[in-house]
């Protein structure tokens, strides 16, 4: 007897969002909706697993962001390290581009003519 066509409900679609959003993986989330396989849910879930993730991360850099222009220095640093390259040096560590060496001669005790 050949098994019944998954026919993927709105709340099945909504739970596999969550889970791929925070990391579950696709065996699992199988598991916790009542599929089969992670073949499966590929098949019959492919769009919510290629754009949970991508949505999720969108979010979150959203409320970083509102949280930077809003003033909370922490999560401008964390920005300007993560997403435009900015690194701190500490202040034992000698920058990459060294001042030129000058050497300077006084002039001894002699005479000058």
């Amino acid at each position: 007897m050949p098994r019944p066509i998954l026919k993927p409900t709105e709340e099945q679609r909504k739970r596999v969002k969550s889970f791929v959003a925070v990391g579950v993986p696709h065996a699992e989330i199988a598991r916790l909706i009542g599929v089969r396989s992670p073949k499966t849910l590929r098949k019959h879930f492919r769009t919510e697993l290629d754009r949970a993730l991508v949505e999720a991360n969108a979010s979150v850099a959203g409320a970083l962001y509102n949280k930077a222009m809003d003033g909370d220095v922490g999560a401008m640093k964390f920005w300007l390290a993560n997403r435009a390259a900015w690194h701190s040096r500490p202040a034992s560590e000698p920058s990459s581009v060294q001042p030129p060496a000058f050497v300077v001669r006084l002039p001894t005790g002699g005479s000058q003519s």
